[in-house]
Formats: C-alpha cells, structure tokens, sequence
C-alpha cells in the first residue's frame, strides 16, 4: 500500500510516562542497625509533548504511527538516591496545527516556532519514606507508589499557515502561477485537482517577503463537501489575503469569469469566517488573444464590484510583477495590525481538577467522593500496606473530608467510593477507627522502635 506524503489529519492516542514507586529503605551500619529511613524517591514519568517545527510541512509520521509513549520514571533506592525522570517524549508538528478532541472541542492552536503543549502529563514520581519521615513520623514503613502517566486520544488537524490563498476553480492555473511566482515547482497538468495537497511558495516584493498557498481547487458545493470540500477551505483560514485565479481561456461550457467569481464568493461565504479578508482578482492566461480579449471585457465589471484587479499570465510572465507587489503591500499591512506570535507552552490537565476542593455525593447510598488529590493519593497508596492505609487516612482527615462526611449524615458501616468509575476504592465509613492502628502500636505511620532517637 502507498504511504501518503501529505497528510493534514490524524489521530493520535497518546500515553504519559508512569512516575517511579518510591522506596521504604532503612539505613544500617554495623552496630547500628535501625540508623534511620533513607529511601529515595521514584523520578517523574515523561511528558508527551507537540513542539512546532517550522521544517515540517505534514503530519504523515504520525500516519500509521498513531500511538506514542513516553519514558517510564526509574523507582528510588536505598541510600537516599531518587529515581531519574523519564525522558519527555517531543513530537514535532508543523505549524498551524489544531489540536482537539475526538468531539471537536478544540484544545490548542499551535502557531509560532517552537511552542509547545504538554498534551499527556508523566506521572509523579512516589515519594521515600525518607521524604515522608517527620518528627511524629520518624521511620515510615513505606513509601508512595508512583502515579500513572496522563492517557488520552487527540486529533491533530494542519491549517496551513500562508499569507495569501489562491482561490479558484481546478485548473484556473494556480500552481503554474505559484511556480511563476516563487521557487516552488507543484505538479502541473491540465485536468481537475491537479492539486490535491497544498503546495506553499515564497515570495519576494520589494522588502516585503510572504508565503502563498496554492491549495486543493474549489467547485460549486465544496463548502458542502463536494469535490475537495473542506480538504481546501480550513488550508485558507489563517491567510491574511485571498487572490481569486480566473480561468480566462477555459473551454467549459457555462463558464465565465464572472460566474467562475460568483461561484467561488458563495462558497467562501456559505464556509463563513472570510468576510473580512482583502480580495484581489487575477485574470489569468492572457498569454491566449481570446482570453486577453475576453480578460479586458470583464475587468473594468470586477473594478466595479471594487477589486483590484490584474490580467496576467503565469505562461509568460505578464503582470506578475505588479501582482506580487499588490499582494506584497496587503501582506505588509496586515502585518503591522497582528503582532508576531511568540512561542507559548500549553499544558492539558483534566476539566474540573482543583488542588484546593473536593466534592462529595451520595448516590444508591454510597458517598462518592472526587477531587484532584483524594484521587492522587488513592493511585499512590499502596493498599498491601497498613501503614500506607493509614497514611491515606490522616491525609483524607486533615483535607476535611471525614468531617464532610460527617456533616452530611454519613453512617458507621455506609460505603466511601473515593476515585473514577474505573478505579475506584471502596472504604467502610467508621471515624473513630484508625486505619492501621492495630499494627502500629501508635500513631499511624510512626514507628514506636525509634522514640527518642
């Protein structure tokens, strides 16, 4: 099978690197065999990270590739020596890339070389027990357990990002034009869609130096779908400047150049979102006696409608010279009114998370508790351990929502579901118990052996 070379729309699905477990260690010398907790902590999980390169032009690596993962964090040792961090995954994207849900919401738009955006989080990194010890906590039997790395599917969808869009019907002499123009050399051949990807050129006009792009030909209905549809119209969104290209030797029949422009305004206007971009007309072919008469009938009707207007051809060379600097000077306008982008890093977290809150809610008479960190704690305790649960506990306590659940009628013995549908953890409500308690001979997560060392 034939591996495209432009591809302008792909899904990825995307898998931050998981944090490294933290590590319950002790230190121990001769004569000395309880000489304090010295476990180190787990390194954080990778990101997966889109960077803008402006060298690339297409999202074709990411084709049949469609799944990426970033490095794991490595777990802590004794000796207090941490895990390292997991390598961030960088992809690279071109310019002009939307990045959004498999829903259409949109998350980013990613213009300006070298911005980034953090589309998959690495997990934390679980913490020792040495980071965990305190003056009431001298010796933890434990450590956290790193968090898993944030998972999700994205679409990534290229607008190209040019200054001008040609616009015109197939075979209206677009891409001999954009060749003319620049050093840019499409594919050129007289039938429909020549064009099937965009094709960019630059162009220079006196100080001033722009792109144009040349992009998939439009027919009556694109906006609907028909011909290349949409495939054409979002490359031209970002353009500052539309050059309408008109066939002025075409041989079909019903075809004029006033009704070649009509036809394009109407989809252009039916897509929405191009009103307030500058038009300028091309008569192009001139180079044909028939067309040249036919180009100097119809302008003085265009300059009427209020374009500019230029009879040119790509052929020859005629007129391009005071077209490119027209095209030049609406650039350059446009320019001094739009600041340049700067580079910019954007991270994805989950909707609704919040450090500072928590929710709870009965439902079938469980306790649903949410929140960013009772659900972090949850991924990090590891529930073979006593003296983790017990960790957990006083955590939740002093977060307020024992006391929550107290105030909203919560029984002894009813069911606390803290975390997702898909990973869950199910306690009994019972405040006057101490989780772990019975195997501490203490306060939770204090280990009575080392008292007043």
């Amino acid at each position: 099978m034939a591996v495209p070379t432009f591809v302008d729309r792909v899904v990825l699905h995307v898998v931050g690197g998981r944090g490294g477990h933290g590590v319950a260690s002790v230190h121990r010398e001769k004569f000395k065999p309880l000489g304090g907790p010295d476990g180190g902590n787990g390194g954080h999980g990778g990101d997966v990270i889109l960077r803008v390169d402006p060298d690339m032009t297409t999202l074709v690596d990411y084709h049949q590739e469609s799944t990426r993962r970033a490095a794991n964090g490595k777990p802590g040792q004794g000796d207090n020596r941490s895990g390292a961090n997991g390598a961030p995954l960088v992809l690279p994207v071109p310019e002009g890339t939307i990045v959004s849900t498999p829903k259409g919401e949109v998350l980013g738009d990613l213009v300006g070389a070298g911005t980034e955006m953090v589309v998959a989080a690495g997990g934390r990194g679980g913490l020792g027990n040495a980071a965990l010890a305190s003056k009431s906590r001298k010796a933890p039997g434990f450590a956290l357990l790193g968090e898993v790395g944030a998972e999700r599917t994205i679409v990534l969808e290229l607008k190209v990002v040019a200054d001008v869009g040609l616009v015109g019907y197939p075979s209206a002499g677009k891409s001999s034009l954009i060749a003319a123009l620049s050093a840019a050399r499409p594919k050129i051949a007289d039938y429909p869609f020549t064009t099937i990807v965009p094709n960019l050129g630059v162009v220079t006009a006196g100080d001033t130096t722009y792109t144009v792009a040349d992009v998939p030909g439009l027919i009556e209905g694109a906006s609907e779908g028909r011909g290349l549809g949409h495939d054409f119209l979002r490359h031209i969104e970002r353009c500052a400047a539309l050059l309408h290209v008109i066939d002025c030797a075409t041989v079909e029949p019903g075809r004029d150049p006033l009704s070649d422009l009509d036809v394009m305004e109407t989809e252009l206007h039916a897509y929405g979102g191009l009103e307030d971009r500058p038009r300028l007309v091309a008569l192009n072919k001139v180079d044909v006696p028939e067309a040249r008469d036919l180009a100097e009938m119809v302008q003085p009707d265009l300059e009427a409608r209020g374009y500019h207007v230029f009879a040119i051809s790509a052929a020859s060379h005629e007129g391009l010279r005071e077209l490119t600097f027209a095209m030049g000077s609406v650039v350059a306008g446009s320019r001094t009114a739009t600041a340049e982008v700067a580079p910019r890093r954007i991270v994805l977290r989950p909707a609704g998370d919040s450090d500072d809150e928590f929710t709870i809610r009965q439902v079938d008479g469980r306790w649903h508790v949410r929140g960013e960190k009772p659900q972090r704690w949850i991924k990090q305790t590891d529930f073979g351990n006593d003296e983790a649960v017990g960790y957990l506990a006083d955590r939740l306590n002093r977060l307020g929502v024992e006391e929550r659940l107290v105030q909203m009628g919560a029984q002894i013995g009813d069911d606390v579901v803290i975390g997702g549908d898909d990973n869950a953890v199910v306690f009994e409500f019972d405040p006057n118990v101490q989780a772990g308690a019975e195997t501490l001979l203490g306060r939770r997560g204090q280990d009575s052996r080392l008292e007043g060392r």
